[in-house]
């Protein structure tokens, strides 16, 4: 019998210690394949402490702004971090989920974690074990993955819920998940899932969800903008493959659905700072749109897996106002997949792609 045949003698809920090992082997729990998904993150409360925690730890990030520390941090730390907080605070108390207390993001990422750990279940039973965390904010990848270990977790699929691949989302989660490894005794086998801004399962989630807002109404928009949060050019120009993967994401949409060109424009919101970002920014477009003459338009974020400040707040806030002040008569917003059936299937299939060799 080999050692990971040992039958395992109970001493604490859910774990045991083997039977040749001596009395005082310290508890192992049973062997099971981790699944981590992340998001961006979110602040624990709207109010001034803690936005200031959330931004400065966001905003501290290298690959969030890769300008030089000794210019920037006095910059944050004496100016905006003074500002900021309250301004970005009153944006989250707009849309806070007072009754449960978080943010949107936190109680959708909730409910995406339910949902894959359902199909996981189904699939698998109780050998995969299927939790969530945030790049900024709480869970931390790190208390996380320190969770999942305990629990028995010896491989871990990483899965950062960013369909198009960039440095300030993708690359700084996985940044965080490996620091995270980095403190592990026992490190567990590490996998982390690649972009998937043409997957056809997601691209099918994004079409169905276009179409449910669409086809009922009596006077269809007459164009539909796909915005996508913004970066500084200057990281498109040094290799980062999001522009060209956004891209990728509105052709496959609209050649799915069936229509012309025109009727799709792919726009980038959310700039910050002086420094040229990608164009077209959406709060121009939509108000350029509106000055040449178009009435209606539905606004999508395929971006984003779930809702957040960006699209709760700014699209339907900024954006929107934005394109009825310049004249436009109809703005439509088409929210983020979230927890949606399609959406849950198309990311429990890119699950179980990634896992093949590790379950059977």
């Amino acid at each position: 019998m080999t050692d990971a045949q040992c039958p395992i003698h109970k001493d604490q809920p859910g774990k045991g210690r083997l039977a040749h090992a001596p009395a005082d082997h310290p508890a192992i729990a049973p062997a099971k394949v981790g699944v981590l998904i992340a998001n961006l993150g979110t602040p624990d409360h709207y109010d001034y402490w803690s936005m200031r925690r959330y931004l400065n730890e966001f905003l501290s990030d290298k690959r969030v702004i890769d300008i030089a520390s000794w210019k920037w941090q006095p910059l944050l730390q004496l100016i905006i971090l003074t500002k900021r907080p309250f301004t970005s605070g009153a944006n989250y108390k707009s849309i806070w989920n007072h009754d449960k207390g978080e943010s949107p993001l936190m109680t959708i990422t909730k409910d995406q974690r339910a949902a894959l750990s359902e199909r996981m279940q189904a699939q698998f039973g109780d050998s995969v074990m299927v939790e969530f965390c945030m790049r900024y904010g709480n869970p931390s990848t790190k208390s996380v993955v320190r969770r999942m270990v305990d629990a028995g977790c010896e491989k871990i699929l990483f899965f950062p819920l960013y369909p198009q691949n960039a440095g300030a989302t993708t690359a700084t989660a996985n940044d965080q998940f490996f620091r995270a490894l980095m403190q592990e005794k026992w490190q567990p086998a590490a996998r982390t899932v690649p972009a998937y801004f043409d997957d056809p399962r997601y691209i099918e989630a994004l079409a169905q969800s276009v179409e449910r807002v669409w086809n009922p109404m009596a006077q269809k928009p007459e164009v539909l903008v796909a915005s996508y949060h913004g970066m500084p050019k200057r990281y498109l120009l040094e290799g980062d493959p999001y522009h060209c993967q956004c891209q990728k994401t509105t052709r496959l949409l609209r050649e799915r659905l069936g229509w012309r060109d025109s009727m799709i424009d792919t726009t980038f919101q959310s700039v910050f700072g002086r420094e040229e970002w990608l164009r077209p920014y959406t709060v121009e477009h939509v108000a350029a749109l509106a000055k040449s003459g178009v009435k209606r338009i539905a606004v999508i974020a395929p971006a984003f897996a779930a809702d957040c400040i960006e699209t709760l707040e700014e699209i339907e806030g900024e954006i929107r106002e934005a394109f009825e002040h310049a004249g436009g008569e109809s703005f439509t917003y088409i929210p983020c997949l979230n927890d949606d059936a399609a959406h849950m299937d198309a990311l429990a299939a890119i699950v179980q792609d990634n896992l093949r060799g590790w379950l059977g």
